[in-house]
Order: structure tokens, then sequence, then C-alpha cells
């Protein structure tokens, strides 16, 4: 495929740049009036229009039309598998219900894994589906899906099977994690050892056993797992190959940081409450802060504090958290456009964050996240604008016009 008059080709970072930290996030490589060549599945060359070479003008070709052509989204964080919305809780939360009194009087995380424990595979592969296709027109050309609805051995296999069958149907790189530590089934309550002995000795090896899984979890909060408890877990996960992420610091300051470090967490991922001590423990490391600003706008939480996350030279991402409680949403668009709007990252920050840190949050950067030479070629075309500034700031309106996987257009 042969792509010209391109008004601005974005994110032109060298193929060997994996991630951005700190003030390189500022910088957002752009070629203007350009044409791009796409072989075999991967971005083949480009250059400008003024210098077009005529070896490739007998080409079939795509008249951009003075577009922009971005990489794809690559979106860390989600949670697309799931058995029913939970619009049930969206009358509690604008009563001023708290994430915790919600999850007290049976909603929450409780509240959807009864749903997808009644729900069969195939119904959970086909809601998932529909999901994960509107992701993908929307930008997406990368993604991370979570179980932890599941929260028995049964349910959580299943859960971790569907997101199987997904990589294999979607012409998109898809990491799974396990996330069985994601909140305390009701009959252990009480028992919390018991409940992580279920995770590992009986999930774990069975989710090895099929290669079910790329990452493992935890959800360490306050009326959640201890750090000691995710702690315990992490080093389980990495018996069997699992790296660790880590869900902290959403409702309040864990501990949990100093735990993702020693362990080596890929990504901490939420971290809208944070202090000084969270930073310094981040500074030496090279786990990626993972950002989730659409949950905070739905929760009426606080935004996590990017500029200083940026400030201290760390690697940020930005990612949907789309799932039926606290992120009903899987538009990396409108993430980009709330990173700019309430987290007051520059456009070039929010969308290197959500393409070339998304894609390292993943482990993928070498291959997704920018345009270069031999990389996947995973893009999409925008609607006419006048500004890569436009995108974010336009927060209403969808600017994709064109999605490109692989090399070939996209439409569902």
């Amino acid at each position: 495929m042969l792509i010209t008059n391109i008004k601005g080709l974005v994110g032109l970072h060298p193929k060997d740049k994996l991630v951005l930290r700190g003030s390189e996030l500022s910088n957002l490589p752009v070629l203007e009036n350009a044409w791009l060549l796409l072989e075999d599945g991967l971005i083949r060359d480009f250059g400008k229009m003024d210098a077009f070479p005529s070896s490739i003008a007998y080409l079939p070709s795509y008249n951009a039309g003075g577009r922009y052509v971005f990489p794809s989204w690559c979106d860390s964080h989600t949670h697309i598998v799931f058995a029913a919305s939970r619009e049930e809780e969206f009358a509690m939360k604008i009563q001023g219900k708290t994430y915790e009194e919600i999850a007290a009087a049976g909603g929450g995380i409780l509240n959807s894994a009864n749903k997808l424990q009644k729900a069969s595979e195939e119904e959970l592969f086909e809601s998932a589906a529909i999901r994960l296709k509107q992701m993908i027109l929307q930008g997406t050309g990368a993604v991370e899906i979570k179980s932890g609805y599941g929260l028995t051995t049964e349910s959580e296999i299943k859960m971790l099977r569907v997101i199987k069958r997904l990589k294999d149907q979607f012409p998109i790189p898809i990491k799974a994690t396990f996330l069985a530590a994601h909140a305390f089934p009701a009959e252990f309550k009480n028992d919390h050892q018991g409940y992580i002995a279920l995770i590992t000795s009986e999930m774990l090896p069975l989710i090895a056993k099929e290669n079910l899984a790329d990452y493992i979890d935890v959800f360490c909060e306050k009326g959640f797992f201890s750090v000691e408890e995710t702690n315990q877990i992490l080093k389980a996960g990495a018996k069997y190959g699992l790296k660790p992420k880590i869900h902290t610091n959403q409702l309040s300051v864990s501990g949990a940081i100093e735990v993702a470090v020693e362990n080596n967490a890929i990504s901490v991922d939420h971290l809208e409450e944070s202090n000084e001590e969270t930073i310094n423990t981040l500074r030496n490391a090279d786990t990626i802060v993972t950002l989730l600003p659409s949950c905070s706008f739905y929760l009426g939480i606080p935004f996590a504090d990017a500029k200083s996350f940026i400030k201290a030279d760390l690697p940020v991402a930005l990612a949907t958290d789309y799932n039926p409680g606290s992120t009903p949403s899987g538009n990396m668009n409108f993430v980009v456009s709330i990173g700019c709007i309430k987290m007051k990252m520059l456009p070039e920050q929010a969308i290197n964050a959500a393409t070339l840190n998304g894609a390292a949050a993943m482990e993928i950067s070498g291959n997704y996240g920018s345009i270069a030479v031999g990389k996947k070629a995973n893009l999409f075309i925008t609607k006419p604008m006048p500004s890569i500034a436009y995108l974010p700031y336009s927060f209403g309106e969808s600017m994709v016009d064109k999605v490109i996987l692989n090399g070939e257009f996209y439409n569902g």
C-alpha cells in the first residue's frame, strides 16, 4: 500500500527507541507533506512528497488528501471480557455513593463476578469481540486484556480462554493478564490465605499448562489485597513465568509501589494517589507508570499527577481501563483528550503515552507504537484537521477516518 499527500506522518521515533521517559514525551516527531509505503504488513519506507521516488510512482496509491497518519493507539490496560454492564450502579454513583460503599452493597467487582460465572464461554467471546471491534475502529491497534471477574478457578480459566480466542481471531497483538487477585470472593472474605492458596496452587498450574497468560496482576488497595498478599501472589506467578503488573494507589497510597519495583513489575497502573516517596521509588526502576484518566472522570476521583511523573523523568503511558464498573469506554481518543484537559499533559505527551509507551507497557514497542521502517503497519488516518492538537482538543468528535492493520485497511 502506498499512501500519498499525508499532511503529517506522526510519531517517527527511531525503531530502537522502545520507551520515552520524562521530557522525551514532549518530542513527537512529525514529517509534513509525506508519503508512506507499506509492504508485507510492515512499514517499508517513507519520505517527503517533494522528494517522491519515481521508482514507486507506478504503485496504486491512496491519496490522504491532507490528513494525518498516526501509529495505532496501544491500550495496555483493559477488562473487556465481562458478562454484563453495570448501569444499575450508575445512579448510586450519581447519588454520591463511594466505590467502597457500592462494593459493600453487593456491587462492584463481585457483581461482575456473579454475572460472569453464569455466562458461557461463547457468550463472553461474542460480547468481548463486539467491544474489541469497536475499539479497533476507534484507532486501537494493540491491547492488553485482564481476567479478574471470574474469582473461581473455572471462571478465571474461562475468561483467559476467551482472551486466547480473541488473540487467535483478531489481527492485532493481544496480551493476556491473570487477575484473579481482583477481589476476595464472599466465601473467602475472612480467609484470605485460603483464596490465595486457590490462586497459587490450583489456578496458576492450569494457566501455565494451557499457556493462557502473559502477566499476573493484583489489586493492591485498602479493602482488597494487602502489600504482603500482593508480594506473595506476584512471587508465585513469577515461578510460572508470569511477569507482574499492579493495580495500585487508586484510592490511597498503599505501599505497593515498593513491592512492584522489588518484583520488577512491567507497569504500575492507576496511581491517582501518589506522593514524593512514590515518585522516588520509581526513579530507579524501569517500571512504566500507566495512568487511566477516564476512570477518574467516571468515578469522580482525583486525576493522577501526570506532570509530576513526567518531571521526575519517569515513563508514562495512558490506557482506557475499559470495564463495566468504573470505565465503560474503550475510546483511546477520549483518554488522550482527558489526559490533556484534566492532567494537563501536552498533546505531544499524551499521544506518545498512548502509542509508544502504551506498547512498551505490553513489551511490544519494538514492533508497535511508532512509525519506523521495519515496524508493523498498524496505523490510522485522521479526518481532515488543522493540527495534531486538534485531535485531543475536539474531544466529542471522532477524528479517526480509516484504520490500517498489518498494512491493510480494516473495516470490521
